[in-house]
């Protein structure tokens, strides 16, 4: 008697069971391709959308941080992080980097945005250069073939230049290196977002906002570092916005934009205000156990996941608070 109450309670329980996990909605299940409408990035509702995540560190092989570049880890931060983007740093140059080792490059690069496509977050391509514009060709065959295999995919963003350094200017040098590559992307995918950096460690938002690029869906980065970079920044940020330029901050820190340092909070909360105010997607860096402030992770930290508590680092501690109680919807 007792087993076939049971057996019939099961039964009658399954289909809610199995409906509850269907009903499991990914970011990229709720807001689809993404596409800029004015200086907001929207959704395939014409939604304006905010994403959150996490930027893994420089890709170079021998630099310690490409163990991180797993599927797995991937899966944690959906899973247990809340995040909805998460960013390759595929380093360029110096020891390690593509051009050194562009297999080794490549398959990070892919390792990264089929475990976001398989995990339903979105995932920015990023060309982590401080010099690209010297060799445009090689970004454009680098996005050339990323864009013919996931171009067809909602999930990618092509960030096709990290922080211009030196001397490069945005008219003279930046600008037609990002035309370069953006048209070059726009010949296979007419449509994914990319992300332009701007001049002085893309901060130079304001520049690159009077001068724009063309090709559509296009929005630039801002990168900022929150125990150097206060409201003079973010004054920059709304001076583009205000001239109808589309923002995404990439990469930002809670520490000093050496890297190092120590949290800081209140800063930090000011740059989310502001970031939330103006529906501005994030991703923090970095993804990494090296001994710097701004690693979410203690040397010695699984590079799978999942991580305790005393696996991660102040700065750990505070991203991961921000991330599991962020939306993706903006008020």
């Amino acid at each position: 008697m007792h087993f076939h109450i049971a057996r019939a309670m099961l039964v009658m329980a399954a289909p809610l069971l199995f409906a509850t996990v269907a009903c499991a909605h990914t970011p990229v299940d709720d807001h689809g391709a993404l596409k800029v409408a004015g200086n907001r990035i929207v959704d395939s509702h014409d939604k304006p959308v905010k994403l959150n995540g996490v930027s893994f560190f420089w890709s170079n092989s021998g630099w310690g941080q490409e163990k991180f570049y797993n599927p797995s880890a991937v899966a944690t931060f959906a899973k247990d992080w809340n995040v909805s983007l998460v960013r390759a740093a595929i380093g360029i140059d110096g020891p390690g980097g593509y051009k050194q080792d562009p297999a080794a490059g490549r398959e990070r690069a892919e390792a990264l945005v089929d475990a976001a496509i398989a995990n339903g977050v979105y995932v920015i391509i990023d060309w982590h250069s401080h010099r690209a514009e010297t060799d445009p060709q090689a970004a454009v065959d680098f996005f050339t073939a990323m864009a013919q295999k996931y171009g067809h995919t909602p999930n990618v963003i092509y960030e096709i230049y990290n922080e211009p350094l030196g001397n490069a200017q945005w008219s003279g040098q930046v600008k037609p290196y990002a035309q370069t590559v953006i048209d070059a992307i726009r010949a296979t995918d007419p449509d994914n977002l990319i992300v332009v950096g701007s001049p002085t460690w893309s901060q130079d938002v304001d520049i690159a906002a009077a001068d724009p690029v063309t090709g559509g869906n296009v929005t630039y980065t801002l990168h900022f570092y929150a125990g150097t970079h206060k409201q003079g920044l973010r004054d920059k940020g709304d001076k583009a916005l205000k001239m109808g330029a589309s923002l995404f901050v990439s990469e930002w820190g809670s520490v000093n934009a050496n890297g190092d340092g120590g949290a800081d909070v209140k800063e930090t909360g000011r740059w989310q205000n502001w970031m939330a105010a103006n529906c501005l997607s994030q991703a923090n860096w970095a993804v990494s156990d090296k001994k710097e402030g701004a690693s979410l992770f203690k040397p010695g930290a699984s590079a799978t996941g999942p991580w305790a508590d005393t696996d991660l680092t102040p700065s750990g501690l505070l991203v991961r608070d921000i991330l599991k109680n962020a939306s993706t919807t903006c008020d």
